[in-house]
């Protein structure tokens, strides 16, 4: 499944750059397809959860189970990747959460909470897939155009993100036409949606950008493609270091408390009263704000540097959590606008990360060392989303999102330090 190095030994500059718009545009196209998978499962997690275990307090855990089932996928996805390139990766990873999406919908029609958790875990390589491709964006990119790349690939998530939580009613009444509980419903977009971006990306999604890049790169520089200076020593320095463990920190803290105050927020809404309509309503805008600004903040960090992006991302994560916390049970309007800066939060955390990520990575060993990092996010995902339940259950949701967002301002320190250092 691996892709043919390109014939000669230099790609020509026009070569490349169509290369790179095919490979973008099979991006997209598969991006729109698996946030419609992606933003179905997370709208009606914990609910169905909830309503199986018949307790608030674990309402979290269907979150931490499908963000710790990405951390394995993750590992696996970047391995794949790396040994064989992104095109087999990035399949095997939508595959397995249409498999996992399955699974839930079994588990539903069997009652069956044991089924649920196993299955929620499978689920979980569709979410790690989902963020994976962003870096198959920015493979063939130039330097100063890396943050553009990976927004193009963001925010074709919108479309079906935005899309996903808003059909949680008519899947839901279309799965008690089948025998299914009307929960589950969403689950079956995200199994069809997830197999048809695998087979989107399997079809075509050639030359595979990875395999591209790493041939030009030993085109032009066989000791630094594969991650060694002339003299044999390894090009990862203390900086490269430094950068790959800013760039983590960034997108680690960003998910953490962004999954911690979404996965709960739907929950919120229920116990004040609100239907699944308002709450896939909430969570469409919080989504749609996750991906919709990738293109300006792309630029921005591209054009005035990813340390800023990455301080304005604490900031904008701490005036969520603010909104949150003080905004009425009854006002969806609200907690809309409060999950809105959430999800901008995060996009300015996980595009500045995954900048500063890729500017500091040889190809030699690319693709593995963003698996781990998004392992490290899959983690904080889980973390947060097992937390959330427990903190709101022993004290409030508010205190939840006053919390989060306090603790997003971790990032300004570690920001400053670094831009000290350089």
């Amino acid at each position: 499944m691996t892709s043919t190095a390109p014939t000669g030994t230099t790609a020509s500059i026009p070569d490349l750059a169509q290369a790179q718009r095919r490979i973008l545009r099979v991006l997209v196209a598969s991006q729109v397809l698996s946030g419609a998978g992606l933003a179905a499962g997370v709208t009606v997690g914990a609910l169905l959860a909830q309503d199986m275990l018949g307790s608030t307090s674990l309402a979290g855990v269907p979150s931490a189970l499908f963000t710790a089932g990405s951390a394995l996928a993750a590992i696996a996805v970047g391995r794949i990747s790396q040994a064989r390139g992104r095109r087999p990766g990035l399949t095997t990873g939508y595959f397995t959460g249409a498999l996992g999406s399955a699974g839930v919908i079994a588990a539903a029609v069997a009652d069956n909470p044991v089924l649920l958790f196993i299955a929620l875990f499978v689920y979980g390589a569709g979410t790690a897939t989902n963020l994976q491709a962003r870096y198959a964006g920015a493979d063939l990119a130039a330097p100063g155009h890396r943050a553009r790349a990976v927004s193009t690939v963001l925010v074709a998530t919108t479309l079906g993100g935005v899309a996903g939580p808003n059909l949680a009613a008519p899947t839901g009444d279309l799965a008690e036409t089948l025998g299914i509980p009307d929960l589950a419903g969403p689950f079956i977009l995200s199994g069809l949606a997830y197999a048809l971006a695998a087979l989107a990306l399997a079809v075509w999604l050639r030359p595979d950008p990875l395999v591209m890049a790493r041939a030009l790169a030993e085109s032009k520089d066989p000791a630094a493609a594969a991650g060694t200076t002339a003299a044999g020593n390894e090009v990862d320095t203390r900086e490269g270091r430094g950068g790959v463990v800013l760039g983590a920190l960034v997108m680690v803290l960003t998910q953490l408390v962004m999954v911690a105050i979404m996965t709960m927020t739907p929950v919120h809404m229920h116990d004040h009263g609100h239907g699944t309509a308002a709450s896939g309503l909430v969570i469409a805008i919080h989504i749609g704000a996750m991906y919709l600004p990738s293109p300006l903040t792309g630029w921005l960090a591209d054009r005035y540097g990813r340390m800023k992006i990455a301080a304005a991302s604490g900031v904008t994560l701490l005036a969520s959590g603010i909104l949150a916390a003080s905004a009425p049970g009854d006002s969806v309007a609200l907690l809309a606008l409060a999950l809105a800066l959430l999800g901008l939060g995060w996009n300015f955390g996980l595009v500045s990360g995954t900048a500063i990520i890729t500017d500091t990575v040889p190809l030699a060993t690319r693709a593995k060392t963003q698996g781990l990092v998004d392992v490290s996010i899959a983690l904080a995902g889980a973390t947060g989303g097992m937390a959330s339940g427990i903190m709101v259950a022993a004290t409030s949701y508010p205190a939840l999102a006053l919390t989060g967002g306090v603790l997003s301002l971790a990032l300004l320190p570690a920001v400053a330090a670094t831009a000290y250092r350089r």
